[in-house]
């Protein structure tokens, strides 16, 4: 029996009787069928790591430089966008959503917008849904910019992240133009957009429109001959369509894959169903198939804005329904029921009939929607957000077994995440 203390001597002698000696020749053999066992390596990379792209967590197993497995590990950055969302009155939660994705400001803003104005049966002026896809669709090139250059760093070139990052600040300078603000601009409002645009803003996107499609040009020249990006890329993490609308991945990365899936032209809203522009898609599904789709998606949103301006038409860029949107500024001093109308959005804003609706939109990474449930109250029941970056998250585990490590960096490039949408 062994005391308090640990085992008796006689207990002792008797477990060292029990005690046999394997032959060599077992022992060996137990050693090498334990070898692969032995060889695996567990290595965290992140949560700060400047290839994680935000604040993402990898733990990955290794054998040799070959990677057998990656869990992502999500919940760092804590914003809790949605709980905050359910605490304002309808109008005031528009800066909140807009930091989610905070490279894709104007589709967190529009899939909350169009979300409430579905439930409040508002008519968006088309004006105003012509500026919306202006502004998205720049929006759209200048967070693939930012995506081209970041990537490039993983892969070691530096000067394609500063002239990805010149033509972006093209943009986000238009953005100021037309809002006051480069990044979280708040331009889109239920039932339009807070402002017109100012003069000179369509001139100086025109000018914008005819140099992006050089700087593409000059893009693809430095990358698309590149041995290294073409041995980095080609090849590397393929996954079929199937596998990937299996588990709900949308965006560049399904159609790198040959699916044409696009909400734009699926379920085309804001207008969409006006401009005539193409899809791209892929063949193979790896890295390289998802680089040259948001290469492509670049052209075809510059197309999309030339139109949108050559078509912009006249009338009003916010609703007239003075019930949900701020009466003209230089009415407050004449109309004492524009005065009223702007008191009572300002203190209590406006309230919602009893109901609920999923409004989804085509955001750079996929599938963009807001889930907005109201009681008839000025601030939402509920407020969920179905973020791209989250969902496609799952497919990175797939993508990157059995490759090198130094492949599961371009990998996580090329998925493009964005952390703040993730952890929202």
């Amino acid at each position: 029996m062994s005391g308090p203390d640990g085992p008796s001597p006689s207990e002792y002698r008797r477990r060292e009787q029990s005690i046999t000696i394997a032959p060599v020749e077992e022992q060996l053999h137990e050693q090498a069928a334990a070898g692969s066992r032995r060889e695996l390596l567990t290595l965290n990379f992140g949560p700060h790591h400047p290839a994680t792209h935000g604040v993402l967590r990898l733990l990955v197993t290794l054998q040799g430089e070959v990677v057998r497995d990656v869990k992502p590990i999500i919940g760092y950055v804590h914003t809790g966008i949605e709980k905050t969302a359910e605490d304002k009155s309808y109008w005031k939660v528009i800066p909140v959503i807009e930091r989610m994705d905070y490279l894709s400001y104007f589709f967190n803003a529009l899939a909350f917008c169009g979300a409430v104005e579905a439930l409040l049966a508002v008519e968006v002026p088309q004006r105003a849904q012509y500026l919306r896809v202006i502004h998205c669709e720049l929006n759209r090139i200048a967070s693939h910019l930012f995506w081209l250059g970041t990537s490039a760093l993983d892969l070691g070139a530096i000067s394609m992240f500063w002239y990805s990052l010149r033509e972006r600040e093209r943009i986000v300078d238009l953005f100021e133009m037309s809002s006051g603000q480069r990044m979280h601009t708040r331009y889109f409002q239920v039932g339009g957009v807070i402002e017109d645009i100012p003069p000179g803003f369509a001139e100086k996107v025109r000018e914008f429109t005819r140099v992006m499609p050089a700087r593409i040009d000059q893009y693809e020249a430095l990358l698309r001959a590149n041995e290294i990006v073409l041995q980095r890329l080609r090849g590397t993490a393929p996954l079929e369509a199937a596998e990937l609308l299996a588990l709900g991945v949308t965006g560049p990365l399904l159609r790198a894959a040959g699916n044409p899936w696009d909400l734009r032209k699926a379920d085309p809203y804001s207008s969409y169903d006006d401009f005539d522009f193409k899809i791209p898609v892929g063949t193979v599904g790896d890295n390289y198939d998802r680089f040259a789709c948001r290469i492509a998606e670049m052209r075809q949103s510059v197309r999309i804005v030339e139109q949108a301006l050559d078509g912009l038409p006249e009338g009003p860029f916010i609703t007239a329904d003075r019930k949900v949107a701020l009466p003209p500024r230089h009415e407050l001093a004449t109309s004492m029921e524009a005065l009223i109308h702007h008191f009572k959005l300002v203190t209590e804003g406006f309230r919602v009939p009893p109901g609920e609706v999923y409004f989804p939109v085509e955001s750079p990474r996929g599938e963009l929607g807001c889930f907005v449930r109201a009681d008839g109250s000025s601030k939402p029941a509920r407020v969920h957000m179905r973020d791209p970056s989250f969902v496609n998250l799952q497919a990175f585990a797939r993508m990157a077994e059995g490759g090198y490590i130094a492949d599961m960096i371009a990998t996580l490039a090329m998925l493009d995440p964005i952390l703040g949408g993730i952890d929202r």
